[in-house]
Parts: structure tokens; C-alpha cells; sequence
């Protein structure tokens, strides 16, 4: 039971200290929209203070002939975010300049290793804070009536929670790729 005790108080704790504890909608945004803000910046400002830190070798390693490189997983998530942007506001997919922009951090992969790299940690964090800007001001428009349409069988509800999970899962890639950094 001391055990039990003690894990639940380091979580408590580690929630407290590294995020807001707390879903709740800002001001300014529906009930459900500005909840899932609430849940989209917790998860951004995780993502950012893994990764946040990093320098030039850290931001470009490879942990494998496969993996993806930091810097690129976050341009990554700003990619996916993008896409949903047009998806769920323009109900459409991307034009051709957008898919020139967007696409080989969309895609990740070969083409990613060799394109994305080279920038600094801060330049990539810049691209995803600049989309999560562009999100919030968006979504600040809508209502909860919005959020439960439909298009192609998806919610607008569900097309923003898959970008939530989405960052989680990868919140999760870029700590084990972090911890996996070599040690100078």
C-alpha cells in the first residue's frame, strides 16, 4: 500500500510540475473546443520541454537506419496539424503548394532523413507553434455544434482528437529517442 501511495504522489507531483493538472476550456472557446485546446497545449508544451534543449547533433540524431530525426518528428506534428486544418475548415485536402510545404515532413521516411535536417531545434519548435497559433484562432470561431459535423464519416470532434493522440504517440517516440541520445 506504501508503494501504491508513494507512485500516486510522484505522479501527482510530476503532473503538477510539468503541466497544467487541469482540462478546462480558455476563454474565448466553447466547452468542447476549448477543452480540447486546453489538451492540444498541454500536450505541445510537453513535446517542447523534451526536446526544447537540444543542440544541432541532438535535433539531427538518428537512432537507427529507420527512425526519424527530432527535428523532422516535430516538423511532423506540424504537418499533420496543418493537414487537419484544411481537412476540418476548408473540407478539403491539400492544394498543391500546401502539399509542396507539407508533404515530405507528412510522409517522414527516406526523403525526411535527407531533407530534414541541418536546422536547429528552435527553427522546427517555430513551425509548430506558428500552426498551433494558426489552430487556435480557427477553432476560436467555431461552437460545439460544429465540433459533433460530419464529413467523410469523421467528426470534427474526432479529426482534432486523432491529432491530440497523434502527438501523444510521438510525445512518447521523441522521450525514448531523447534518452537514447549519446552522452558527451
Amino acid at each position: 500500500m506504501k508503494t501504491l501511495i508513494k507512485i500516486t504522489l510522484a505522479l501527482a507531483f510530476s503532473v503538477s510540475t510539468y503541466s497544467q493538472a487541469v482540462i478546462e476550456a480558455p476563454d474565448g472557446f466553447s466547452n468542447d473546443i476549448g477543452n480540447m485546446i486546453s489538451m492540444l497545449d498541454n500536450l505541445k508544451g510537453r513535446v517542447e520541454r523534451i526536446v526544447k534543449n537540444l543542440d544541432q547533433e541532438q535535433t539531427d540524431f538518428l537512432l537507427d537506419d529507420n527512425a526519424n530525426r527530432i527535428g523532422a518528428i516535430i516538423y511532423h506534428l506540424a504537418a499533420t496539424e496543418a493537414y487537419y486544418q484544411v481537412f476540418t475548415f476548408e473540407k478539403r485536402m491539400f492544394n498543391k503548394e500546401e502539399n509542396e510545404k507539407w508533404q515530405v515532413a507528412l510522409s517522414l521516411g527516406d526523403e525526411a532523413r535527407e531533407e530534414l535536417k541541418g536546422k536547429p531545434i528552435q527553427y522546427y519548435l517555430d513551425i509548430y507553434n506558428e500552426v498551433r497559433q494558426k489552430t487556435r484562432e480557427l477553432l476560436k470561431t467555431k461552437d460545439d455544434k460544429w465540433f459533433k459535423k460530419k464529413r467523410k464519416g469523421m467528426s470534427n470532434h474526432w479529426a482534432w482528437f486523432h491529432v491530440m493522440e497523434h502527438q501523444a504517440n510521438h510525445m512518447g517516440q521523441l522521450a525514448l529517442i531523447t534518452k537514447r541520445l549519446p552522452k558527451n
